[in-house]
């Protein structure tokens, strides 16, 4: 099976079905491009991770984050993923 794309004019990408299947992305997935060596480009799925967390620290000018809020978010995101599946 090949698994062809085509570049917009936009210089957007659209990963075909196959692919996105195979590699568990969905909607949010972080992708990393590569060359090796060989001028091939590698294209990498980025874990998730501390990023779901991102604005649970305070901020300058803005009121700390409870333990329950954090507690809430962290489940949140837990609960999102195991939706999502494998």
């Amino acid at each position: 099976m090949t698994n062809v794309a085509t570049v917009s004019d936009k210089g957007q990408v659209t990963v075909p079905k196959a692919v996105r299947d195979r590699l568990g992305l969905h909607p949010g997935s972080r992708l990393d491009f590569s060359f090796s060596g060989d001028g091939s480009l590698r294209v990498s799925v980025l874990p998730e991770g501390s990023d779901a967390l991102f604005g649970l620290l305070a901020r300058p000018g803005e009121a700390a984050q409870s333990l329950a809020d954090m507690d809430a978010a962290l489940t949140d995101v837990v609960k999102t993923r195991a939706r999502r599946g494998p």
